[in-house]
Formats: C-alpha cells, structure tokens, sequence
C-alpha cells in the first residue's frame, strides 16, 4: 500500500533487540478547512442523556450496559460486541451516532428513539424494527438482508467522519482525538464482522493523518501525541490489512508504528508494534522472528505496569516455539503468560488490549497445542475460547470454531461427526463476518475434512461448502 506521506517503511524484524474487532473514512477538517455537513468528531459533543440515562434510570455501569446490550442483541438474533469502551465513546461523543445494528438494539432495550437517547447524527428517520432470525423482507431472504443493512451500516459510519479541506493549518487536541477516536471505532466494527469494509477507509484516515503530521502547525507537544496517535492508528490499519491477507501491507503499516514509537518515545506503542510484528512473523512462517518480536514487545513493556500486556507477548512467544517443535520452551512461556495473566487487570492495560479475554488466552494457547501437534488439547482449548466469549467477538469466535473442526478431522483419533457440527458451525457466521482469514480458514477446514468424504455428515457439509463458493466465488 502506497500511502506517500508516511514515514520510510522498515524492513521485516527492524530494532529487534513483539484475536482480537460499517466503515471509518478520513478524519474531521483541521479548523479553516471545507466542513461537511455531517456531524463529526471535530463537532465532539457529550451524550448526557445517554449517560444519564445509565446511571440514574437504569442505574449500571458501563460494562453493565454493554453486557446487556450484548443479550439484547442475541435475543434479536444480531451478533455485536459492546464493550464498556464503546459505550464510553457513544457518551463522550466520539461517536455521533451508532450503526444501525446498535440502534436497533438500543431502541428494543430502552424503548427510547435515538434523539430520545441524545444522539444527534440520529437523522429524522426511526430505527428499524429487528429483523427475527430466518424471516424475510422485501421477499429476500434474511442473509441478503443482513449483508445488505451491513453494507449500509458502513457507509453510515463513514459519513460521519467528514474528510479534511485541501489546505492545513494549525493541529491541535481536536485532531488529536480525532485520531484517537477513529482507532478506537475502527478496532470496535472489526470486532463486530471483521476487515473487509474497513481496511480502505483506515488507510484513508491514515493518509489525513500523515499530512497533518508533515505539513501541520503544531507544538512539540502536540505532535508528540500526534505522532503516537498516528502510530495507534497505523497499527489497527495493519491488522486489518493482516486480516484481509494483505501481509505486505500490514508488515510496512506496523514498520511505520514502531517507527512512530522510536520518534514519539513511547513505549507502550513499541510494544504494540513489536507483538504485531511477532504475530505476522508467525503467520508467515518465520517462527525465529515471531520469538524475537515477541521478546522485543516482552522488553518494551516490562515497566508499564500490565501484566496482562506481558501475558499476551509472552503466549505470542509461544507460538513462535511451537511453530518451531520446541515443546519445553513453548510450555515455559505458556506458564509465565498464565502467570502474569493471573495478576488480573490494571489501570495501564490499554484500550485496544480488551480483546485479550480469558478466552483469547485460551484460543491462543489452542494455536500453539495445534503446532506441537497435540490435537485432541487443541480442539479443547478452541472449544474452549469460543465457550468463554459468549457472543461477543463474532469473528474470533469463527475462527477458534474452523479450528476445532480442523483438530477433530486431523488428531490422532479423528472425530469427523464432531468435525463436520463444528464446521457447520462456522458458515453460520457468514456473510456478516468477513474476513480473508476466515475463508482460509474455512478452505483449511474443507481440506481438513476431505479425508472423511465419505461420511455422511461431512459429505453434506463439503457440497454446502461448495455451493458457497460456487455461487460466490468464494466471496461471501
């Protein structure tokens, strides 16, 4: 990806001494700059009828609210995944308005209209009514439906984030938040159905973001926190370029944040960059690199005071020594990630760390089981994270359930029943995840089962598999 304005890409493994979530276009205009119409991030307004609401009618907490918001989504038949921290950028007006899947949510749980909650991008138009699992509209059937609200939803998102004017000027906290807050939305939608319509948006933002930081004015403290939130921001373009299978892409994106991170001296963006770094290595099969991105990411967060940051770096490791057979280091570095994992949450874990859940440790260990070819603990493990996230993170969740049904078709004693419910499974989750990593993970399943082609369960699901791909090229 050419981005013109960014800083000179690194080489793979630079400085090494490192599942987790409608679209988010370019950032609001600087001030003297063309204004859209549209309410965005430079309008930056509180919710307080949102938050009073909260605290003094229903009387919860932020993760209280999104708990619920998450069973009222499920008993709509919708996959979300609210999480406290959305909730806080819908008060703190990060967020103009929510997509439409949240509004519908929101308005079956409060009985309230979106202006009755505060949100001003609502629009004069009321929320849709939930859609019922399996029913139809417009005499299509629920899955054109849903693709086609989810296609909406991004478009919707987009808008309310206006692009800047042809000029710049003087940068300050407005545009610093401004990026801050498109990080944050970008990691929260790709929670909910994954990178593909995001991954061109987040570059967009990215490029703003460069020119403000190269033909800006600013105090040196003001591009300090520039210069990080535009790492941060670099970073969640990368993983979403990992997760489209663009690993070129993601591999320079994540070189420009450790970059950032050496310019801004931050530390905790280090880290990031180096765990990304460690991720990708792994997933390209370069187990050396992953270990020693991982040992970077380990030594850059030492000091900052988040033993659940050094617990995901330190199983990260671990996938680079099971990817390389070295079972006794990958089972060191498994304990000292449950270690430091058990030390529980901190007031320095970072925003974007929520997606390491217990069942994110418990998925990734999974992965490190699978390369040690220890398959029945693997399809465990999976089983297991996809269990502990609930509804949440829908697109981790298809991943850890392909990974189950690949473990039960190749372990030592195959379960190719088991392998086949569990693959069902995972096209259940389609279209509304879309993700290039899962449809290499679902081609890996149809491979996986090949070998059981004559059972029955198996033979149903590789002709429905095939239908799939058939119709849509593989696309869904």
């Amino acid at each position: 990806m050419q981005l013109g304005t960014g800083p000179v890409q690194m080489q793979q493994g630079a400085g090494k001494n490192q599942s987790g979530r409608g679209t988010v276009a370019a950032l609001p205009p600087r001030p003297g700059g063309r204004h859209n119409s549209e309410p965005g991030m430079a309008d930056r307004h509180p919710n307080r009828d949102l938050r009073a609401l909260r605290e003094a009618e229903f009387q919860m907490s932020r993760p209280e609210l999104a708990k619920a918001l998450n069973e009222q989504a499920k008993k709509l038949g919708e996959n979300i995944g609210c999480t406290a921290r959305l909730i806080a950028a819908w008060e703190d007006g990060d967020v103009a308005c929510p997509r439409a899947v949240y509004r519908r949510v929101l308005t079956a749980y409060t009985g309230r209209t979106m202006h009755q909650l505060g949100f001003a991008g609502a629009g004069p138009r009321p929320a849709e009514p939930p859609q019922a699992p399996g029913g139809d509209g417009a005499g299509e059937g629920s899955g054109s439906v849903n693709r086609r609200s989810f296609l909406r939803d991004g478009a919707g998102v987009a808008l309310t984030l206006p692009t800047t004017g042809g000029s710049t000027g003087r940068i300050g906290a407005v545009e610093v938040r401004a990026v801050t807050g498109a990080v944050a939305a970008l990691y929260g939608h790709d929670h909910d159905h994954g990178s593909g319509p995001l991954r061109q948006a987040a570059n967009e933002a990215l490029h703003t973001a460069y020119s403000w930081l190269q033909a800006g004015t600013y105090t040196d403290r003001t591009g300090t926190k520039l210069r990080s939130a535009t790492g941060n921001l670099s970073i969640a373009a990368g993983w979403l370029s990992y997760d489209s299978g663009r690993t070129a892409d993601a591999h320079s994106l994540y070189g420009e944040a450790l970059a950032a991170a050496r310019i801004a001296d931050d530390r905790a963006l280090e880290a990031h960059a180096f765990g990304c770094l460690s991720l990708l290595a792994k997933a390209q099969g370069r187990p050396r690199e992953a270990v020693a991105n991982a040992q970077g990411a380990q030594a850059a967060a030492r000091h900052l005071g988040s033993p659940r940051l050094l617990a995901l770096f330190h199983v990260r490791e671990a996938g680079g020594w099971a990817l390389m057979g070295d079972r006794p280091a990958t089972d060191a570095a498994i304990v000292r990630a449950h270690h430091h994992y058990a030390a529980g949450p901190s007031d320095a874990d970072p925003g974007w760390l929520e997606f390491f859940t217990p069942a994110e440790l418990a998925g990734l260990e999974a992965l490190a089981r699978a390369d040690l070819g220890q398959h029945e603990r693997a399809a465990a493990g999976a089983e297991q994270a996809v269990l502990l996230h609930g509804t949440a993170f829908a697109r981790n969740r298809a991943l850890y359930t392909a990974d189950i049904a690949i473990q039960h078709a190749v372990g030592h004693r195959p379960e190719p029943e088991a392998a086949a419910e569990a693959a069902g499974r995972v096209l259940a989750f389609l279209p509304e995840v879309r993700s290039d990593r899962l449809l290499q993970s679902l081609h890996g399943v149809a491979g996986a089962l090949q070998r059981h082609a004559r059972v029955p369960a198996v033979a149903d699901w590789i002709e429905q598999y095939r239908t799939i791909t058939t119709t849509q090229g593989g696309r869904t």
